[in-house]
């Protein structure tokens, strides 16, 4: 199992003003705005012989770093399109590679996607021409980070929650809320850890939300001045408490095992990792829910091979290839069939792959814009550009 994705720590933020619509469970409504047109595709046609993709390290797996691990040698067989892979180490990086018209198709997560779509840089999915779409779990599907405004704009490879990990040897009694890691008096300051990165702000919010309803947080991407600030501050308070900030997966789950971390936020591949690793963790989805993240493969307005990016985009979300990745990468499936053909037979439970209840209360990540995206327009919120700007002044300080 592997999970690869690193965040900048300093993200360079879309200026664009982007405005949702759509809905879900936990993703309030936005009014319309004008999107790019750009057509799309009506038939596929023969492969061109080679498909160029953007992707998260691990998504894309050949052999080449463990012979076992391969869903690319057969795709290529069987039609006849080359893959050409190139990682994006950040979500801005695969933005920026996308804008260059060199590339075919992404992986974009929803602080990427959304960029993508208003940019221009993509198009809309004829989901017709993929097969595998019919079996995505219905949770996953025009969701505001993959569609606007009833157009869908890519297909859904996975998802995960950020959830809460400690150490079942020492954090006692057994923590319930995300209130643990923002604790001023924790008896455990110096071993408490955070994500690397600018979105964490949302997770602030998001314990605000529950903890301070009076700021009147509705959705954690969502933020007026008051309640950015108050976001903020909460995280300066917490900084004292922060023995390290993480990133890359390796080192955090290293820290778990030394005991240099006994409490904070991981991903289920890590705990699963620290498991296997003899190390004494648990991890929950605290009372108040959790952020978590949806990817979404997308096709490029530029395509120069876009029936082979066709061909790879339902063979990635087809049962064998996406239960592969999932396993690999270490998050729940997004096609329902690929619970039967996992090597661990626990594995979607453990995943919570086809638990919609399970999904209605994690914020999946978004782009916050100047246009709040919880449907106030009495207000501006404070854009993604900005959130960048404090988290950089906060690790910097």
């Amino acid at each position: 199992m592997r999970n690869a994705r690193l965040f900048s720590q300093i993200a360079v933020a879309s200026a664009i003003a982007i405005i949702l619509a759509g809905c879900s469970s936990n993703t309030p409504s936005a009014t319309k705005s004008t999107l790019p047109k750009i057509d799309t595709m009506k038939t596929l046609g023969t492969g061109e012989g080679q498909v160029n993709i953007v992707a998260w390290g691990g998504y894309v797996e050949s052999g080449a770093n463990d012979p076992k691990v391969d869903w690319v040698t057969d795709f290529q067989k069987s039609t006849g399109c080359k893959v050409n892979v190139k990682v994006g180490a950040t979500s801005d990086d695969m933005v920026a590679l996308m804008k260059t018209g060199q590339y075919d198709v992404v992986s974009a997560s929803g602080d990427a996607s959304l960029r993508l779509i208003y940019g221009g840089d993509v198009a809309p999915v004829n989901t017709s021409l993929i097969p595998n779409y019919a079996d995505i779990f219905p949770g996953l599907k025009d969701q505001p980070w993959n569609s606007v405004q009833g157009v869908t704009y890519g297909v859904p490879h996975g998802r995960g929650a950020n959830l809460l990990a400690y150490n079942t040897d020492i954090v006692k009694p057994a923590p319930t809320s995300w209130g643990s890691v923002f604790d001023v008096n924790s008896p455990y300051k110096g071993k408490i850890t955070a994500y690397d990165s600018a979105i964490y702000i949302a997770d602030a919010a998001l314990y605000l939300m529950k903890s301070k309803p009076s700021l009147g947080i509705t959705y954690p991407y969502a933020l007026d001045q008051k309640q950015f600030d108050a976001a903020v501050a909460l995280l300066n308070a917490q900084k004292p408490l922060i023995g390290e900030y993480w990133s890359d997966y390796l080192k955090h789950v290293a820290s778990l095992k030394s005991g240099g971390t006994v409490l904070g936020t991981t991903w289920q591949a890590n705990l699963n990792l620290a498991l296997s690793e003899g190390v004494k963790v648990n991890g929950i989805k605290p009372v108040e829910g959790s952020t978590g993240w949806s990817d979404t493969w997308m096709i490029s307005s530029k395509a120069k091979n876009p029936n082979c990016a066709y061909m790879w985009m339902d063979h990635i979300i087809s049962p064998k290839a996406n239960a592969a990745v999932a396993e690999w990468f270490g998050e729940a499936p997004s096609n329902a069939k690929a619970c039967a053909l996992t090597s661990d037979k626990n594995f979607c439970t453990t995943f919570h792959a086809a638990d919609a209840s399970y999904w209605t209360d994690v914020y999946y990540w978004n782009t916050p814009t100047e246009t709040c995206l919880d449907g106030r327009t009495d207000v501006k919120c404070v854009p993604y550009s900005e959130w960048v700007k404090a988290w950089s002044s906060l690790r910097n300080a």
